[in-house]
């Protein structure tokens, strides 16, 4: 079997999520249709992270297993030209040949996300189902001291979804940055894993702060519950963007697992 590396944008939009499920269009249903019209073959891609319907990405990473030799320059663009022709709003963005312990999920070392907020009176229309409108002002330099609360490696509970799988709540954060550009604040986290909902809970949380209904303390209160009651309100998806992927240079055939030892059916439902 030859093994392709995919860097995967997609409008999260139209899908259920990423992961194939029986009660709608999945953007991994998507991608393995468009293998199977392209190449003949049916295949089960895996994705670096499993995202929840809404949530877009632009730099997905996927795997995929084909008997036949490709040339990575024209199996992205048989795929593309399939997806195109589906109708599909997911495009592949690169391929390359892949060694056979490149594994898109349990190789990756760190995942980026961004989360949009535009913070404007008047409601969105170029960008409705990109971002999230808040119609009032909030302060983002509040909003960035209260997330450097949540920096570090943690007991989560609190910003996990009640039907998260994970194994264990604990995480290592690396980067919770909020900037502002104009109307536009941008929250970009990083960590080599997060639990569903995470970053959307995060970015709820943050709003409080950004209107000055939390403090840092507050935050770091609501962390140290570990209890999801004591969450702000979860954002919705239109605003989260699944980023980048780290691996690394080299890839040998020890496979890590994510942060708290979660097997694939786990978490990364962001």
């Amino acid at each position: 079997m030859h093994r392709y590396r995919m860097i995967v944008e997609y409008d999260g939009g139209p899908y259920v999520g990423w992961q194939r499920q029986e009660n709608g269009p999945s953007v991994q249903g998507a991608i393995e249709k468009a293998i199977l019209s392209a190449s003949g073959e049916t295949v089960s891609v895996r994705g670096a992270g499993r995202t929840d319907s809404g949530v877009h990405a632009t730099g997905q990473v996927v795997h995929a297993d084909l008997s036949r030799e490709w040339s990575a320059f024209k199996l992205q663009n048989a795929v593309n030209a399939h997806l195109k022709l589906a109708g599909e709003r997911v495009a592949i963005i690169s391929v390359e040949a892949a060694s056979e312990f490149f594994d898109a999920r349990f190789s990756a070392l760190r995942r980026h996300y961004l989360y949009r907020i535009i913070s404007r009176r008047a409601p969105l229309a170029l960008e409705a189902g990109k971002a999230w409108w808040v119609p009032k002002p909030l302060d983002h330099e509040a909003m960035h001291a209260a997330a450097q609360t949540l920096v570090g490696k943690h007991d989560f509970s609190t910003f996990r979804s009640a039907h998260c799988q994970a194994n264990s709540p604990i995480r290592t954060l690396d980067r919770l940055d909020v900037t502002r550009n104009g109307e536009l604040i941008e929250i970009r986290a990083t960590a080599q894993s997060f639990l569903h909902n995470q970053i959307r809970s995060f970015a709820g949380t943050l709003k409080l702060a950004g209107e000055g209904k939390w403090t840092p303390n507050d935050v770091r209160a609501a962390l140290d519950a570990r209890d999801r009651k004591a969450c702000g309100p979860v954002a919705p998806p239109d605003g989260l963007y699944f980023m980048q992927v780290d691996y690394p240079a080299v890839i040998t055939d020890r496979r890590p697992l994510l942060e708290g030892g979660d097997s694939d059916d786990g978490d990364e439902l962001s």
